[in-house]
């Protein structure tokens, strides 16, 4: 992607790798770093192409500099200081979840500092206090599980293809609810940590309960189970989301990471701050998973 202080965003290019992931299960890291190696450049070149500019053009570099695979970090640094050397400009590592963090300022509407983050993906689910770029502090986490590992392994215990957690969102769509109810863990003690292991666990004792004589699901059942595991976890997330609300003081939500792009949390938290006079913010979808 090539952003503009001035215009904003000029180009964006995405290649997935999701197709070539799918047959796996989940992602594999050496495939994954091999993939980054083909594509990257090429991809580069199209954003150029797309938003009409020149190497000589451009300011600076940002790269992600981790946490995530390692493999593919390395790629994308190498590449990225790379080209910084070569077109003699500067190279900017930056924090995964903070670019995530950032990611609604790319929106006309964006949220102004301070304010609260909900930074929620497979690999983190994170609550932070942010008054300025740079300037943050971490108010809770998942001490185990992160809510997108969650809805991924709870979408495979139910038989779903790769990415499991999204196609489990949409099963949740066509689920009766109240049919089954799951806990809402660590919210019935103070603090604003998490903790998502044990919705995985209690959702395989409920698949197994409820096997039928050829130790399958019905479809409708699944779409049950799969609306009672997304209720606990969103409501999980927004009672830990009113209380750093009102342990900051802080009126303004912001919501990033892959899990963000969920419809029913989005829903359910703008009608939660609404109700506490608040807003909240997050990227358009595609500007939610990396």
């Amino acid at each position: 992607a090539i952003y503009d202080e001035d215009k904003g965003l000029v180009a964006n290019q995405l290649y997935s790798q999701i197709d070539m992931h799918a047959d796996y299960g989940g992602v594999v890291p050496e495939l994954a770093s091999r993939d980054h190696i083909r594509k990257t450049l090429p991809l580069i070149q199209e954003a150029l192409k797309e938003a009409n500019l020149q190497p000589s053009d451009i300011d600076g570099i940002a790269y992600t500099a981790g946490p995530g695979l390692v493999g593919a970090l390395l790629v994308g640094s190498t590449i990225a200081r790379s080209l910084a050397y070569a077109w003699n400009v500067p190279a900017l590592g930056v924090h995964h979840m903070e670019g995530h963090l950032l990611a609604p300022m790319l929106e006309e509407n964006a949220p102004e500092f301070p304010f609260v983050a909900l930074l929620i993906s497979g690999g983190h689910t994170q609550l932070v206090k942010v008054d300025g770029v740079g300037q943050y502090e971490l108010l809770g986490e998942s001490i185990d599980d992160a809510a997108g590992e969650a809805f991924d392994k709870t979408g495979k215990l139910l038989g779903l293809d790769y990415p499991a957690g999204v196609a489990m969102s949409k099963l949740a769509e066509s689920g009766t609810p109240n049919r089954f109810k799951f806990p809402r863990p660590m919210t019935d003690r103070p603090g604003l940590d998490f903790s998502f292991s044990g919705l995985k666990t209690f959702a395989a004792n409920t698949i197994k309960a409820n096997l039928n004589e050829n130790g399958e699901l019905d479809e409708q059942t699944k779409c049950d189970i799969a609306h009672a595991f997304q209720q606990a976890v969103v409501d999980t997330i927004l009672i830990k989301c009113k209380r750093a609300s009102e342990q900051t003081g802080y009126k303004r939500l912001v919501m990033a990471g892959g899990v963000s792009a969920n419809k029913q949390l989005r829903a359910d938290l703008a009608e939660m701050m609404k109700k506490l006079k608040g807003e909240v913010f997050y990227p358009r979808p595609q500007f939610c998973t990396d």
